[in-house]
């Protein structure tokens, strides 16, 4: 009898149109396509934190189809993972609820994310020891914040321990949600019995962090308020040759990796990443040459890697019964596990059984 595979879930929120990024390929899903030979996979699209803030339904679902086009496009292969989207799995929510009534509330007070959208949305969030504050001026920030964005970690926990994953993929952004998953499954085993694996953090082989190229001493993000900032995985090649060739660079014209040189830094690892090349390659293959001449084969390396990735994403996007049998499937395979964990938990924490 063959061992079995060690879990791994790992979730992406179909913000703005569901489009990725190039930030999100180059550090995140081109690696997980290499997990999948080696683990049990679930790879979610979590629509239901993506309500935390108002979105249109119709644009909400178009964007949940796309990114699930996409993951497939980049090499997701829906033979070897469970791809689904998280509100078509019933468990999350109802292990959200049970977890939530073991999370003290001054630990979801403390999430930096929370903090930083709170502030973003017009509240002043003062701390003094344990003693967290939040304060607003006018109705309006009292409108923005609702509790969903307070809840968000303990929903993330459940989408984690439904499905007993033993490595989960995040960023530095997401490290202590994770640290509160896992207080959350030791807390819970320690109140009634083993139930919960303790997931650790999965660190890739290979990988890359890739910056704004407007602000490159910020995260290249989906939520970007300036777009030119932000390379999209199916902007059309020429959108994304003159977003890189307006980059920001550096003073000087040096092309090398430097702390003083973030701009060109960022563009460098993206080059790395791309063809191959190490930074020091690269630094001698552009030793006097031009920001202009350095920038173009940046374009040029990024618009070939991704033109197969369009082109395989514009097929699938318009077979969308081809997409719902993906869903159908995977869904099918995520709930027979969500199902176990879910009937387990029910049980420890008391729930009567279900009369059938």
């Amino acid at each position: 009898m063959s061992e079995a595979k060690p879990v791994i879930l790992t979730c992406a929120q179909p913000t703005g149109g569901g489009d990725l990024t190039l930030g999100n390929y180059i550090g995140a899903v081109r690696n997980w396509a290499t997990m999948q030979e080696d683990y049990e996979c679930y790879f979610g699209i979590v629509d239901m934190h993506a309500i935390t803030v108002r979105r249109e339904p119709a644009e909400l679902r178009k964007a949940c189809y796309s990114c699930l086009a996409q993951y497939i496009a980049c090499g997701l292969d829906p033979e070897k993972a469970a791809l689904f989207f998280q509100s078509h799995v019933i468990g999350h929510a109802e292990l959200a609820w049970v977890l939530s009534c073991y999370t003290p509330i001054g630990d979801l007070q403390r999430m930096t994310q929370f903090k930083e959208k709170a502030e973003k949305l017009g509240f002043q969030v003062k701390s003094a020891g344990d003693d967290i504050r939040f304060s607003h001026e006018g109705a309006k920030a009292q409108a923005s914040v609702n509790s969903g964005l307070l809840y968000y970690p303990v929903l993330m926990a459940a989408d984690i321990l439904l499905y007993n994953a033993n490595a989960v993929p995040v960023g530095e952004d997401q490290r202590q949600h994770l640290e509160l998953t896992r207080d959350l499954a030791q807390r819970f085993n320690n109140t009634y019995s083993p139930t919960f694996n303790i997931p650790n953090a999965y660190i890739p082989k290979s990988g890359a962090k890739v910056m704004s190229l407007q602000e490159p001493t910020r995260k290249m993000s989906k939520s970007d308020e300036n777009p030119n900032g932000t390379l999209f995985l199916i902007e059309p090649p020429e959108k994304l040759a003159k977003k890189i060739k307006s980059a920001v660079t550096d003073s000087g014209s040096e092309i090398r990796v430097a702390d003083d040189k973030p701009g060109v830094s960022n563009l460098i690892t993206i080059l790395s990443v791309l063809t191959g090349k190490s930074v020091q390659e690269i630094e001698k293959d552009y030793q006097g040459q031009n920001y202009a001449t350095f920038k173009g084969d940046v374009a040029e390396a990024v618009v070939e890697t991704l033109r197969p990735v369009q082109a395989r994403y514009h097929e699938i996007i318009s077979d969308k019964v081809y997409l719902e049998g993906v869903l159908k499937d995977g869904a099918a395979r995520a709930q027979n596990r969500a199902y176990k964990v879910l009937n387990k938990v029910y049980r420890k924490v008391g729930f009567p059984d279900r009369v059938r």
